[in-house]
């Protein structure tokens, strides 16, 4: 009698409920469906996704109406309207890492890494067209490039936005300074980058004579478009220190400055390294301000003081607008798409470091 109540109990729990593999029977049928209108009116793999989903949330929505409600069939309308979203953002992500892999690894070669474009010229890149020699040049002056300029402009840009975001947050107490400040940091922060490019070698040729192109004035540029990056995210994360942390420091009789790098900084550091890696990902793949500020260079430059330098993005430009050898365009089409790839590597080196800073220097938890 008991194990009777029982299933009665259940039944008036589910009754008027969906079974669990409702949804996987719609999708099989949404499916098929869609397969077989696109037959009719031309297949395409594309299309096929794109009404199988329509198709799902139509039938799904219309059977829980049916079966549960139009409470229940609203949810799942939301449920599937969001999860389509959510798949539509994806597609783009996905489509980009695709095609960059697909293109990218023929290219990705030990020659490639190791050897710059000093030398290398169109005879060669016809030869290697014609399947008689292999693709020969390389990234490594612009890898090389890329790294000293980033890392000078980090130098420059880190320092000065977080000793920005420290007034912001512990000193300025909302004077005319501080709004002036965070004015002029909201207008920086969508500041075209050519106009970075522009205003660095502006600076430069008032103090070293016009048609100054090297890694320095360039990070100086990078530097203009980083340091809001690095001031606002800073000073979100310094604000979200709890006031009771520096009160306590406080009452210990640590003065200030001790305050903000004992406690406030290490209590923060982990969005603080975040806005960072944001503000280097946020300049890492410029272009324009670079081929302003550094010019295009084909060998290995290692003072950034001194001569024209290139990076991963103007290497990637110029093979792509101006491939070695004209007529042969497919060699210089292959080291602007292995170029890219790297590129998207370095961003997800630079993003790791940071996880990895960021666990370090927090502040260590116990019970």
């Amino acid at each position: 009698m008991t194990n009777t109540m029982t299933t009665r109990r259940k039944s008036n729990l589910t009754r008027g409920q969906l079974p669990k593999y409702t949804p996987w029977v719609v999708v099989a049928a949404a499916v098929v469906l869609a397969a077989a209108i696109m037959t009719l009116v031309g297949f395409s793999a594309f299309g096929w996704g794109v009404l199988a989903a329509i198709l799902f949330t139509v039938g799904l929505t219309g059977i829980s109406a049916a079966v549960e409600g139009a409470r229940q069939a609203k949810d799942k309308l939301a449920t599937c309207l969001v999860f389509g979203s959510f798949l539509i953002a994806l597609l783009p992500l996905i489509s980009v890492i695709w095609t960059v892999l697909v293109n990218g690894i023929p290219g990705l070669t030990f020659d490639f890494l190791f050897y710059s474009m000093n030398g290398v010229t169109g005879q060669f890149d016809d030869a290697a067209a014609a399947g008689e020699a292999p693709v020969v040049g390389g990234v490594y002056h612009a890898i090389v490039g890329t790294l000293l300029m980033t890392l000078w402009a980090t130098l420059i840009s880190v320092p000065v936005g977080l000793l920005a975001a420290v007034y912001l947050v512990e000193y300025s107490e909302g004077g005319r300074l501080a709004k002036a400040i965070t004015f002029f940091v909201d207008v920086m922060t969508g500041i075209p980058s050519i106009v970075a490019g522009l205003f660095a070698v502006a600076f430069f040729a008032v103090v070293f004579g016009p048609g100054t192109k090297t890694g320095i004035v360039a990070a100086v540029a990078l530097s203009v478009l980083m340091i809001p990056v690095v001031v606002r995210s800073t000073e979100e994360m310094l604000r979200i220190v709890p006031n009771e942390l520096r009160e306590a420091s406080y009452a210990l009789g640590v003065r200030k400055w001790r305050t903000i790098t004992k406690v406030v900084i290490p209590t923060a550091i982990s969005g603080i390294a975040s806005g960072v890696t944001l503000a280097i990902a946020r300049v890492v793949g410029e272009t324009a301000p670079i081929l302003v500020t550094a010019g295009f260079a084909t060998s290995i430059n290692f003072n950034v003081f001194s001569g024209w330098m290139a990076s991963l993005p103007t290497f990637i430009y110029t093979q792509i607008i101006t491939p070695t050898s004209p007529s042969n365009p497919d060699p210089s089409a292959q080291r602007a798409w292995a170029a890219a790839l790297l590129l998207i590597i370095l961003v997800m080196l630079l993003n790791l470091a940071a996880r990895l800073i960021a666990r370090f220097f927090a502040p260590k938890t116990g019970r």
